[in-house]
């Protein structure tokens, strides 16, 4: 499962992709000072784009924890989506790329091998989230997850919901049915490469 991404994007450009879908962006908390980074891992704060209630293409940039504390205290940072419909606190995390780890193809080594996934001739994408305010650590996101789609399946069992470009603005609308949106992407949409 997806416990760490990547965001080296400034805001600006984040602004431009989501102004280029007619989605306004506002920042109901200040516009954040987001700075780029390699490793965004669970426990740590990162912006996402949260569902403005009544208000069809806008979304509310804030920066939020990745996880909530679940039972017995283990962060929740991925969620799955199977089944659920998500009616309320939708929110776009957003990315230029995220890891998967498999077993060390060199069986010398003892550290895992990591893979960065990133999206086919875009800069950035979203993945589907949802997000809620807590009294332990206070507002919090986790990630979606599915089935693995062709591109993730050779190597995990599971993996986020990245959605279209096109299905960013439905997200944001919790009146869109959720599971209309959750679907893989075609094969050869994600690149691949080792990383470590």
């Amino acid at each position: 499962m997806c416990n760490d991404y990547r965001l080296k994007v400034a805001i600006s450009s984040i602004i431009e992709e989501f102004a280029d879908l007619k989605i306004k962006i506002r920042f109901s908390e200040g516009r954040p000072n987001v700075e780029a980074r390699d490793d965004i891992k669970i426990t740590d704060v990162a912006p996402i784009v949260r569902t403005v209630d009544g208000e069809r293409g806008e979304g509310d940039l804030v920066q939020r924890r990745w996880s909530w504390p679940g039972q017995n205290k283990r962060p929740v940072y991925n969620f799955r989506s199977e089944g659920r419909e998500f009616t309320s606190n939708r929110c776009l995390v957003v990315a230029d790329g995220f890891y998967e780890f498999t077993d060390p193809t060199d069986k010398a080594k003892k550290r895992k091998d990591k893979w960065l996934f990133t999206k086919t001739n875009e800069p950035i994408f979203c993945i589907a989230g949802i997000w809620r305010d807590t009294k332990d650590v206070g507002g919090a996101f986790t990630m979606l997850t599915m089935e693995p789609g062709p591109d993730i399946a050779p190597y995990h069992d599971r993996q986020i919901v990245i959605l279209e470009r096109a299905a960013w603005v439905d997200w944001l609308d919790p009146t869109v049915p959720a599971q209309s949106l959750i679907r893989s992407l075609p094969a050869g949409s994600l690149a691949v490469e080792q990383v470590g």
